[in-house]
């Protein structure tokens, strides 16, 4: 991974690109073929895609709403699945 590969900024990412990339970090990490600089700035990159990851998610929680249905199976109301 080169220097300007590792400072790219991660926010435009989708989820599955920045867990691709995440994977392969960790893959080159479990190896242990890695010089130690390059080691700590590959880690670091993860964090912020791991970081990146947890905000989509969490993103994604939020917008998961549980639908109610009236007797007839059609939808009667939305509410926010945690209920708020």
């Amino acid at each position: 991974m080169t220097e300007s590969n590792e400072t790219v900024d991660v926010s435009g990412y989708s989820f599955e690109k920045a867990v691709a990339e995440l994977e392969g970090i960790v893959a080159r990490l479990e190896r242990g073929d890695v010089a130690l600089d390059e080691s700590i700035a590959i880690y670091e990159r993860g964090e912020a895609l791991k970081k990146h990851c947890e905000k989509l998610l969490t993103a994604a929680e939020n917008r998961i709403e549980k639908i109610r249905l009236d007797r007839a199976g059609k939808p009667q109301g939305v509410e926010p699945l945690d209920g708020e």
